[in-house]
């Protein structure tokens, strides 16, 4: 790697870890600075601006999720509705081990922006809920190869992966609320009992 492109790198983790366990807007870019030890002329050579960085930071955000927890829990190797225990499991290792780093559960990355920014940034609300929609893409997946498999009779597929996704991300705002990411493996297996069934 270049000096460049170490530089660019560290600002974007210094960044995400400022952004995941603070917040957006209480974290500037001075404070990034400080944290990675560079200048603001580093900062803008790499950015155009704070946003441009939170859009980014999303984005590796989705990279890391992917890898850690995506990858691991839904394969088709795996049997549909096991999916979502190993998911539940994940993301459990994930926040656990937040937690055991900062001392405190950060919640969920998308959620965190969705709810801070939705009203204040329309591009990074746009962002955040790409990101929740790439994820319920997943579970919609899932809930497809179940039907297909027999394992569910017919629902609605697109509506059941929101409730699910809603669920989740309500279970990690009460574990993050009560710094308890225990509660995740307590209440993430219920979603797998969420059922929007077809009006049609």
């Amino acid at each position: 790697m270049t000096k460049n492109t170490d530089t660019r790198q560290l600002i974007l983790d210094t960044a995400a870890t400022m952004f995941h366990n603070q917040s957006y807007n209480t974290v500037g870019v001075a404070a990034i600075c400080k944290q990675a030890n560079v200048s603001k002329g580093s900062f803008f050579h790499f950015f155009k601006s704070k946003q441009d960085l939170a859009l980014e930071v999303l984005e590796h955000f989705q990279i890391l999720i992917s890898k850690q927890l995506i990858n691991k829990a839904f394969l088709s190797s795996i049997s549909p509705m096991q999916r979502f225990d190993i998911f539940i499991n994940e993301l459990f290792n994930f926040q656990q081990l937040q937690t055991q780093t900062h001392g405190h559960m950060p919640g969920c990355p998308f959620g965190n922006m969705a709810m801070e920014q939705s009203t204040q940034d329309e591009v990074l609300r746009e962002k955040s809920a790409a990101c929740l929609d790439q994820l319920a893409s997943h579970f919609q997946t899932a809930l497809s190869d179940a039907i297909n498999t027999g394992a569910l009779s017919s629902l609605d597929i697109e509506a059941s992966a929101d409730a699910m996704l809603s669920y989740i991300e309500g279970v990690q705002l009460l574990a993050k609320a009560r710094n308890s990411p225990e509660l995740i493996l307590k209440l993430g297996p219920a979603m797998k009992l969420i059922r929007i069934e077809n009006t049609e």
